[in-house]
């Protein structure tokens, strides 16, 4: 199963009778699912399905839907506003009883404002439905292509993340080599550090020095953190091939990653192996920046 980025772009035109429109859908990067959307007048009623339909097919991502809706000017209706009429009728009828004026024709009175009105013509409730079911069938089309967007770059998204991952794996590996040199370098680095001390080449005992020793090499022990950077790429990996969102988990675990890292570095009594760590943290950073764009 690939993983979805939460990044993409969706759009669908559909028509029915003289109306056209088209949805298009913007998603980015969110904690949670939030939808935002923005609808013609008169499509206000829609947003509620709209919002569960994206909520069934996505769980994360900042999510923008648009419809652009254009009606044809041959479903405009012309009607006349009677009561406007009656109160110009009147008005002419009073003005002629007190001033002679030649009688105003047809046309000057419709072209009085507010005589002659346009409007569209109202729809049945089954109209309305038939509008509606092609208006959400196109919608289907538009999240269809968001997914199919979002899911183009999540397989970009999982190579950068399966090369990460063996990047860590491989770096764990040379921290568990070096780690397996570190007592006899401790060893060595004890007993000419206390030699100095002393200003003298036997001026310890081996009893000494094996418990000095067992101590600084518990402390400077890697090997339970490289143990979990391992148990680490391997939950990294299962996820990826994981049905469904993945980015929380993902997220959880480079934070993880990035703990034994450091632990790692803090550990670490060889520069070789403070390396190591550090180019652990680097992949690390790159790797959680990658996941952020994970639904």
């Amino acid at each position: 199963m690939t993983i979805s980025s939460m990044t993409g772009f969706g759009r669908a035109d559909g028509e029915h009778e003289a109306d056209h429109w088209a949805w298009e859908i913007r998603s980015v990067n969110g904690r949670n699912l939030d939808t935002r959307c923005r609808l013609p007048a008169g499509c206000e009623g829609l947003e509620q399905e709209v919002r569960k339909r994206l909520s069934a097919r996505f769980k994360r991502g900042s999510i923008q839907i648009n419809l652009h809706l254009k009606r044809h000017n041959g479903k405009t209706e012309i009607a006349i506003n009677e009561e406007a009429l009656a109160q110009v009728l009147s008005a002419m009828k009073d003005l002629s009883a007190k001033i002679d004026a030649q009688k105003p024709s047809l046309d000057g009175i419709m072209a009085l404002k507010g005589i002659v009105e346009t409007r569209e013509p109202e729809e049945s409730d089954e109209q309305r439905d038939v509008r509606e079911r092609a208006l959400f069938a196109s919608f289907g089309d538009a999240i269809q292509s968001l997914a199919e967007s979002r899911g183009k770059e999540g397989q970009s998204l999982e190579q950068i993340l399966v090369s990460q991952i063996d990047q860590i794996s491989n770096l764990a590996d040379q921290a568990f080599q070096i780690a397996s040199e570190q007592p006899d370098k401790l060893r060595q680095r004890l007993k000419t550090q206390v030699t100095e001390l002393l200003q003298t080449k036997t001026g310890i005992s081996e009893e000494r020095l094996a418990q000095e020793l067992a101590v600084l090499a518990t402390k400077s022990d890697v090997r339970e953190e490289v143990d979990r950077l391992r148990s680490h790429c391997d939950a990294a990996r299962a996820l990826l091939n994981q049905a469904g969102p993945v980015g929380r988990k993902l997220d959880f675990l480079t934070q993880e990653f990035n703990r034994e890292a450091n632990t790692l570095c803090s550990k670490s009594v060889d520069v070789s192996l403070t390396q190591i760590g550090l180019d652990l943290k680097t992949v690390i950073d790159q790797m959680r920046e990658q996941v952020q764009n994970i639904e």
